[in-house]
């Protein structure tokens, strides 16, 4: 396949993974077979791409990978032949890594879909298309074929998939709605973390609607423009209103007996890859959101 590189000074393993549908470490791989070409020669991965450079790619035939499949209870919303929503549950990780080797969302898929995957990475494996944190409830797509795993990873990139979350922040807002435009990068002293920084960044942008207002708390419905990693979380921690339960970004201590991030991915929209078609999907809000929405509605009048 072959490519128009479109962003000056991008690597070129970044530009590979941002607009094959590959991960960055399978493009990495794939350049460091010797499966990239750019501008005909036998590209590296730190090459920096002037706009208009040609990149040729060739993924090998999908291979099996060694993990193992277990039976994990999946709550699949949509399913056809191309595409598969997950109603991912909190707690439950997406891929396989270390202390989570075999209770993952991809061991589940290989056992219930083994025989339907995709092989986008040049691994026999099915094709998860967006990743939501461990501890954020609720929708991502999975690709059963390389051609659905190919559109839907574009329309990410060119921000036709809408995807909606539902969260409960800290604080009170005045205004009704509003937008977060502030670029995401690694942070610069906790590699596991995210922050907004002008080095090294990514843009990311966080609409934002206020559902109900509580003492101290708000729900809050957000529209992301963008996918960075930690982007809702990160976004509203950078304006003060950090996500209630997260430890990471926002207060240290449980919060309303909450230990990890209020966080739930409740709509996903997307052109049917196959046909162009409109699919949309809903969640509806986890037992455990609906149990904080009631103990602050349970509190004292919301402030205004």
């Amino acid at each position: 396949m072959t490519l128009t590189a479109d962003i000056p000074g991008e690597r070129l393993d970044a530009f590979l993974a941002r607009c094959s549908g590959l991960t960055r470490s399978a493009a990495q791989k794939l350049i460091e077979q010797g499966q990239v070409a750019l501008n005909g020669r036998p590209g590296k991965k730190n090459d920096r791409l002037n706009p208009g450079d040609r990149v040729e790619y060739t993924v090998p035939e999908a291979k099996p990978v060694d993990i193992p499949a277990r039976d994990i209870p999946l709550d699949i919303v949509y399913e056809d032949e191309d595409v598969m929503v997950i109603n991912k549950p909190k707690g439950l990780v997406v891929h396989p890594a270390a202390g989570h080797r075999e209770d993952t969302l991809v061991n589940g898929l290989l056992y219930a879909k083994g025989d339907s995957l995709s092989g986008i990475n040049g691994e026999l494996r099915p094709g998860i298309v967006h990743r939501i944190d461990k501890d954020t409830s609720g929708l991502l797509a999975v690709a059963k074929n390389d051609l659905a795993h190919t559109v839907l990873a574009s329309q990410l990139k060119d921000h036709t998939m809408a995807r909606t979350y539902d969260a409960i922040v800290c604080g009170s807002f005045r205004e009704e709605s509003g937008t977060v435009d502030a670029p995401i990068g690694r942070h610069p002293t906790d590699r596991k973390k995210m922050c907004v920084t002008q080095r090294c960044s990514k843009p990311a942008v966080t609409h934002y609607e206020v559902v109900e207002r509580f003492r101290g708390y708000t729900h809050i419905r957000c529209h992301l423009e963008t996918g960075r990693t930690h982007q809702i979380r990160v976004h509203m921690a950078y304006i003060g209103h950090p996500l209630l339960g997260d430890t990471v970004y926002g207060h240290k201590s449980k919060e309303l007996g909450q230990d990890s991030q209020c966080l739930h991915a409740s709509s996903l929209c997307f052109r049917h890859p196959r046909d162009g078609r409109p699919v949309m999907v809903f969640a509806p809000l986890p037992d455990y959101f609906r149990e904080v929405l009631e103990k602050l509605r349970k509190m004292a009048p919301a402030d205004r």
